[in-house]
């Protein structure tokens, strides 16, 4: 039976601040709530006009959370690139060691 060794530069912890994070957040299960509501309005309930409603909010939960993402995002970047920041301070920030 093979083993899986790990060479001593490897390392099984995740990236620092979140990189390549792909679980569901909450806007997410937000947005897929809503979904589960408008059918429910529109198909079970017979409100067809408050499940279409409902069924607009998906697109506006997912377009708020991109905006607070790219708004995150954004503001790391500019703190990485901030003038008068040394390159020893820059690495740090980035490895999660500050």
């Amino acid at each position: 039976m093979a083993t899986k060794q790990l060479m001593p530069d490897q390392s099984t912890e995740k990236p620092a601040g979140g990189v390549g994070d792909t679980s569901m957040g909450p806007a997410v299960m937000a947005a897929a709530a809503s979904v589960g509501l408008s059918w429910y309005y529109f198909f079970l309930k017979g409100d067809k006009q408050r499940g279409l409603f409902v069924g607009l909010w998906p697109p506006t939960i997912l377009a708020f959370a991109s905006y607070f993402k790219q708004h995150q995002m954004e503001q790391t970047l500019s703190m990485l690139t901030s003038p008068g920041r040394s390159l020893k301070e820059t690495l740090d920030s980035m490895m999660g060691s500050s």
